[in-house]
């Protein structure tokens, strides 16, 4: 582990309670926001907190475990979600995932797809915060890192009022570093995994109430926010903010990050560097045997609203695909738009 991993493993949450440092992430998610996405990602912002897949904890106990952990050190700094239940397995894939150096572990307390259901983790979690809590114990007890939950604001016929509080009290008082809060319910009965991303209500305000009631904890939130104006009203009130689609869907709303956020100098966005960097990081990756394709897809988005970004999609959609495409797809879809407009412009 790096003394700069070092560093960001002590003041990732420290900074941003004591000295009013802001948080911006990118959301965990499922299927999107693997090695190839958060590589991508950070070539546009340097300092948002950009977070896994949800990797279940049997899954790096019994499973592939350099596939499903390791990343490049370009992704600095990364958090891992752990998704599981057992405070012994949960505390066993810390310990299994230490020597990656990840700058935080997050525990799953929010997705309500059947598979995490039927595991009785994610969202089901909400309905016995006591087992957060002992989760919570059992990995801070074997983590040099900062441990932290991301929830909803209830499940099912929860009141949030009652149910939240209760879920932060709990995991709190186990030690948890830092709360996100996706403020919406998830139904675990009656709605799809995509139907829970949209139908029920977002509540802002009661996220807002729960640092409100806790101002010397580290309370985040995330759910619905697509732009960075939206973020920063959210930071006036809580300490850290997640776009999830908002960012993946176009990737260069991130362009503004660092110096929005992080005091960064303003400058404009160097896409030709972005493209080179990109190709050269999909040659090492083709060069160890993988596909175009699982870089490509990831990029699909970047230049939504700009003349040529859908010739651009087309190329990368279509030809990253085809039987031994190499990183000149890339170069040839940057080619395709008209990057005159400026990183305002590119990432409206």
């Amino acid at each position: 582990m790096t003394g700069q991993t070092e560093a960001n493993n002590l003041n990732l949450y420290r900074k941003a309670s004591v000295s009013k440092v802001p948080i911006f992430g990118v959301a965990p998610m499922i299927d999107w926001t693997d090695r190839h996405c958060r590589y991508f990602h950070r070539q546009i912002s340097g300092n948002a907190l950009l977070y896994t897949e949800m990797v279940v904890a049997d899954a790096i106990i019994h499973g592939p475990r350099e596939r499903l952990l390791s990343f490049d050190g370009a992704e600095h700094p990364v958090a891992l979600q752990l998704g599981g239940s057992d405070p012994a397995k949960l505390a066993k894939a810390v310990e299994i995932a230490t020597p990656h150096g990840y700058d935080e572990i997050n525990l799953n307390v929010g997705c309500p797809s059947d598979r995490v259901q039927s595991g009785t983790f994610g969202a089901c979690l909400m309905l016995t915060p006591g087992t957060v809590a002992d989760c919570i114990r059992a990995m801070k007890a074997v983590s040099d890192v900062p441990v932290t939950v991301k929830c909803r604001i209830g499940v099912d016929d929860q009141e949030p009022e009652l149910a939240l509080p209760a879920l932060l009290d709990k995991v709190l008082d186990a030690g948890a570093d830092a709360v996100w809060i996706h403020a919406r319910k998830a139904w675990l009965k009656g709605l799809s995994p995509k139907e829970n991303r949209e139908i029920p209500p977002l509540d802002y305000e009661i996220v807002y109430r729960m640092k409100q009631a806790r101002p010397d904890v580290f309370i985040g939130i995330n759910g619905g926010i697509q732009t960075l104006d939206e973020a920063a009203e959210h930071l006036r009130h809580v300490d850290g903010v997640m776009l999830g689609r908002a960012a993946y869907q176009n990737a260069a709303v991130l362009a503004d990050v660092d110096h929005r956020f992080f005091g960064a100098p303003q400058s404009e966005t160097d896409w030709d560097e972005l493209r080179d960097r990109m190709m050269a990081y999909a040659g090492r990756h083709i060069a160890g045997g993988g596909r175009l394709q699982q870089v490509a897809r990831h990029m699909v988005g970047l230049f939504t609203g700009l003349p040529g970004a859908r010739r651009y999609r087309q190329i990368l959609s279509t030809d990253a695909v085809k039987a031994g495409a190499g990183p000149e797809v890339i170069a040839a879809a940057f080619a395709a738009v008209d990057l005159a407009g400026t990183p305002e412009a590119v990432g409206a």
